[in-house]
């Protein structure tokens, strides 16, 4: 997609522009100028992440203090 130097007018030799020119458009590959998002997840995921973070939490800590005897 790129312009052809002979029959493009306003172009210098070497591919410039003089001033006061516009340049050629430029050729897209896609169209698209950002990724879309997924949506974020239901809320019922979010709560169950929370619990299963929350018991391993729990379960590091009893693993500590039973080691270090306040258990």
């Amino acid at each position: 997609m790129n312009p052809e130097p002979d029959r493009t007018p306003g172009l210098e030799p070497g591919g410039g522009v003089p001033p006061g020119e516009t340049p050629p458009a430029e050729g897209g590959v896609s169209g698209l100028s950002h990724r879309e998002q997924p949506p974020p997840p239901p809320a019922a995921h979010r709560v169950w992440i929370g619990v299963t973070l929350g018991g391993v939490v729990a379960l590091v800590l009893l693993v500590i203090l039973q080691s270090v005897d306040l258990l």
